[in-house]
């Protein structure tokens, strides 16, 4: 993916800057005093206040790291699990069978892209052999798709070609749990999506999502902090949320999310180049 690591085209996206516990602790006063010097106007003042003041569901303290794998308990039961995703830039020569054994639990497969300056989709080369081969080994599959849709109308035509790809690839016997919806800003000159409005984000996110839950799969929302919030809150509460988040000892995002991609270069036995880390947080009822 590319969110502060690799882009389609192996360029480099700057990262991004992350909330500090003293900006936390500045928020919190001026929202609390309803002060405006030196906080910016109201209505920025309450949305900040609103970001810093968030709390999440989960206590990472309960993080535990075992070399590159991580996995999150809650009172000493483990309430994760430990997955990868997957595109063309892993290569052909993926040995699923070692990437079982290293205990990966889950995959996600790119289907494909849109392209970032002419904006013709294409299938990931190799999206057939690794949701079919990783399902042989049991491992849970699931997919997303790089959009740069700049409508709703183009998100749609995503959502659909997609579909036509999962629907190809199942007939081969392959499942899958969840279809993510991957829209980055890209590093090159003419990209084509770079400079979408909150509002226009959130359509073509919302577009896609209902195309691909109205065929019956499990829509799911990719990025990172400061992509994720640039979408309506109702949005980002409608469907799991898959957050970008690396060179932390824990998340620092003020968004609720159900996966945490926390480093792009990684390594898994069986995977010959680096590969993106995950884990599937799933905290005790």
């Amino acid at each position: 993916m590319i969110l502060n690591g690799r882009n389609i085209d192996g360029l480099r996206v700057p990262r991004i800057a992350t909330l500090t516990r003293r900006r936390f602790v500045a928020g919190a006063a001026c929202a609390a005093a309803g002060l405006l010097v030196g906080c910016g106007s109201a209505s920025k003042s309450a949305e900040v206040a609103a970001i810093e003041l968030y709390v999440s569901p989960y206590d990472w303290s309960g993080l535990v790291r075992d070399g590159e794998k991580l996995a999150y308990y809650e009172n000493d039961a483990l309430c994760s699990r430990w997955g990868i995703d997957v595109s063309e830039h892993q290569g052909n020569d993926i040995d699923w069978a070692a990437v079982a054994d290293a205990g990966v639990q889950f995959a996600f497969a790119r289907i494909g892209n849109r392209g970032a300056t002419e904006g013709a989709l294409s299938a990931d080369e190799f999206f057939f052999q690794n949701a079919i081969r990783a399902g042989e080994t049991g491992i849970q599959v699931s997919a997303y798709f790089f959009s740069q849709a700049l409508t709703e109308d183009e998100a749609r035509e995503e959502a659909q070609f997609a579909l036509d790809n999962l629907h190809e690839t199942e007939a081969a016997g392959a499942t899958f749990s969840y279809v993510a919806y991957d829209h980055e800003p890209v590093e090159i000159e003419g990209a084509r999506a770079n400079n979408l409005s909150s509002e226009q984000l959130t359509a073509n996110a919302r577009a896609f999502c209902e195309a691909i839950a109205a065929a019956g799969y499990a829509p799911m929302l990719y990025g990172n902090q400061r992509d994720l919030l640039r979408l309506a809150p109702e949005l980002r509460a409608a469907y799991p949320v898959w957050l970008a988040e690396y060179d932390v000892e824990a998340p620092t995002a003020p968004l609720d999310f159900a996966i945490w991609q926390y480093t792009n270069a990684g390594s898994v036995p069986g995977i010959p180049t680096d590969v993106d880390l995950n884990v599937w947080l799933e905290p005790q009822k």
